[in-house]
C-alpha cells in the first residue's frame, strides 16, 4: 500500500472487528456501496479489498499443530 489514505482506511475498517471486515469484503466483492471507500477510485477500492483479504487470511487459517 503506497497511499496513506488506503492504509488509513484499512486500519479503520480493521478496528471495527473481524465480522465487519468480512461484511465489507463481501460488499466490495459484490460492487455494493461501502461508505469508507466512497471517494476512492476503482483501483483504490481494489487495493483496499486485496489488503483486507490478505489480513483476514491470517485469521481463516487452520490452527498450527
Amino acid at each position: 500500500m503506497d497511499k496513506p489514505h488506503i492504509a488509513q482506511c484499512v486500519e479503520l475498517l480493521c478496528e471495527q472487528g473481524c465480522s465487519e471486515v468480512r461484511s465489507t469484503i463481501a460488499r466490495l466483492e459484490a460492487n455494493q456501496t461501502v461508505a469508507q471507500v466512497s471517494g476512492f477510485s476503482a483501483q483504490e477500492r481494489s487495493q483496499v479489498l486485496d489488503e483486507l483479504k490478505s489480513i483476514m487470511a491470517v485469521y481463516d487459517r487452520p490452527p498450527q499443530r
